[in-house]
């Protein structure tokens, strides 16, 4: 794409993603996530109730009356979007990719977590780490990540590595940071119980969330179309599907009953599974379709938050 091509369609994204950012859940967002601590607010009188341990004995034995110190969240956090670009993103069936419905999504907590001087990191991945953009603040920088969103082309045959970026993630990351995990989590199932590489201890995707949520605060964004989880219509026949990942083909015959049954089954099992190992370890989830709003869902994960604090 030329430059001048992908400027153009940066700033038209990030006009229409600015009235959701304004009108609907910049003051969610704001709430939904603690600060990194206490800083210190102001110096004030003691009132019957207030806790004795705040008590600024410096300045009480100066003005001869009790004074406490006053504390306030912290507020500047550090957000790292996560987001697998890898073959199975550039599948959709409506008018968007999974991967432009991504940029979107990621463009939308950008521009939210700026909005609240917040810092703002990129890491794009595929089976290997493809772009480290470290966390920064400010519009621009914010446009430089949607930048890279849209320009980016994974290789013909490029798989997903979750656990790569996790691990990559848990060297680069020294604070305490809010990650959104964005990918449709389309992996082996083996991938949840060993590491494809190296690994955090040799172990697998499940215990690496497990070890990554005790350090930071993460939010599963999973991007979801649903023809992937229901066949063509059955007039459609004998029908040959490609993994994009592997160049694996196989033939499926559409009009089998039985057939549609049971890949259907088999997705709705993997979908409830994925849901059970995101709870026990302790991360939130959302699920974003190409083809369906996805702002009510943030704000509605935002509140959900909200109330646990």
């Amino acid at each position: 794409m030329l430059t001048e091509e992908l400027m153009k369609k940066v700033r038209e994204l990030e006009i229409a993603m600015r009235r959701s950012v304004s009108e609907v859940f910049s003051g969610e967002y704001s709430s939904a996530f603690r600060g990194r601590g206490m800083e210190f607010s102001e110096v004030r009188e003691y009132q019957p109730g207030d806790d004795v341990r705040n008590i600024d004995w410096n300045v009480t034995a100066r003005q001869g009356t009790p004074f406490i110190k006053r504390y306030v969240e912290e507020r500047e956090l550090t957000v790292v979007l996560a987001v697998d670009l890898s073959g199975s993103e550039r599948f959709g069936s409506g008018n968007r990719t999974k991967s432009e419905a991504a940029a979107e999504l990621c463009g939308v907590v950008a521009l939210a977590a700026t909005k609240n001087n917040d810092k703002v990191g990129l890491v794009i991945f595929t089976d290997t780490i493809e772009m480290y953009v470290p966390p920064a603040k400010g519009r621009k920088h914010v446009l430089r990540i949607l930048r890279e969103l849209l320009e980016f082309t994974p290789r013909a045959r490029s798989g997903t590595d979750i656990g790569g970026a996790l691990e990559h993630l848990g060297r680069v990351l020294k604070r305490r940071s809010i990650v959104f995990l964005v990918s449709d989590f389309l992996v082996p199932e083996g991938a949840w119980v060993r590491a494809s590489g190296a690994g955090v201890g040799g172990t697998g995707l499940e215990t690496q969330l497990r070890l990554m949520s005790r350090r930071h605060d993460i939010i599963a964004a999973r991007m979801i179309d649903e023809r992937e989880h229901r066949m063509p219509l059955s007039g459609a026949g004998l029908v040959e599907v490609e993994d994009v990942e592997t160049g694996r083909r196989l033939v499926i015959d559409t009009g089998s009953t039985r057939a549609r049954r049971e890949f259907e089954a088999l997705m709705s099992r993997r979908r409830k599974s994925l849901r059970d190992r995101l709870r026990r370890v302790g991360v939130d989830e959302i699920e974003v379709s190409p083809t369906e709003p996805y702002v009510h869902t943030l704000v509605e994960l935002f509140r959900r938050r909200e109330k646990r604090r």
